[in-house]
């Protein structure tokens, strides 16, 4: 992928569609379905409806800072549809990667467990649910991230290394697979990607965190792109010792760009799935589609939303 930057704006529409063979008496769900307002992008518009209507709505915002919505239906029905539409004006700057060589692996994570708030620290560095730092993790983040190389240098080579060491393959891994089983498989989805970046740059001390979102893709040439065909993405963000946080997509072997759209972040991709909840039926099967657009807009175009 060929690094875009410069200003942007997106609509992006996230349809989840529940299906089942018998009644749904009662649902109850979370979402993080609404982007965040970051440096890099700010929010003009979201709205999420639930069909059939929820019963109740409610939002606030998690520990991490996340959006989150509560949606409760108790109406009888098959079919639980949830439509999250935004509208996101996007413009990431470039990496200063040479500005980051300023330090080394090992200084640049002194330099931060000296400045960074500790609690941040803590929760960014320490394993996690999904980010388990065994000895494999150890030595393949110690091949790339050596105590005295260059920290954007480093960065940089471990987003190169994860990409080339691995295939991308849907199916290949589920979300109990652990770090060190990817290791062996050598293959994976963009959520495995993450969390091993993830769990490299903890395992030498710097902090780092998932990030949930949505990437804008272009269909093959001479065709037309599909609605509902794009996908939730992930990558990770390590902290730097200038205070700021820095994006690497080691699915795409890119750093975050204005293609880029973050919904939300936590220390694994248990912080942040778009929709968790529990249903009360007697169904003996069900079926989930989700659907997601990222449509690129016009600078100027007005808003359809309201916030």
């Amino acid at each position: 992928m060929v690094a875009q930057y410069g200003p942007r704006r997106y609509r992006v529409s996230h349809v989840t569609r529940y299906s089942y063979d018998d009644v749904l008496e009662a649902c109850y769900n979370r979402g993080l379905l609404r982007p965040r307002d970051t440096p890099h992008q700010q929010v003009q518009s979201s709205d999420v409806v639930a069909t059939p209507s929820s019963d109740e709505m409610t939002t606030h915002t998690d520990y991490f800072g996340n959006h989150s919505v509560y949606l409760e239906s108790r109406a009888p029905a098959t079919e639980l549809t949830i439509s999250a539409t935004s509208v996101v004006a996007v413009d990431w700057a470039p990496p200063d990667l040479a500005g980051l060589d300023a330090w080394t692996v090992s200084g640049a994570a002194e330099a931060i467990a000296g400045s960074a708030d500790p609690v941040e620290l803590a929760e960014f560095t320490l394993p996690s649910p999904l980010v388990a730092i065994g000895p494999m993790i150890r030595d393949y983040a110690a091949e790339v991230l050596v105590a005295d190389r260059r920290f954007g240098e480093a960065v940089a080579a471990l987003l190169h290394r994860i990409h080339a060491d691995f295939s991308y393959r849907q199916g290949a891994t589920s979300v109990k697979t652990t770090l060190a089983e990817l290791l062996e498989l050598r293959q994976g989805v963009c959520q495995d990607f993450a969390h091993l970046a993830v769990g490299c740059l903890r395992a030498v001390g710097l902090p780092a965190r998932y990030v949930s979102g949505y990437l804008e893709t272009a269909p093959p040439p001479g065709k037309e792109k599909l609605r509902g065909a794009d996908a939730t993405h992930a990558w990770a963000a390590v902290l730097t010792p200038t205070g700021e946080w820095l994006d690497l997509d080691p699915t795409n072997d890119n750093f975050a760009d204005s293609r880029y759209i973050v919904t939300a972040w936590g220390r694994d991709f248990s912080d942040v799935s778009p929709l968790r909840g529990v249903v009360f039926t007697e169904a003996g099967s069900s079926d989930l589609v989700v659907e997601v657009d990222v449509e690129p807009l016009p600078a100027h175009e007005p808003d359809p939303l309201a916030i």
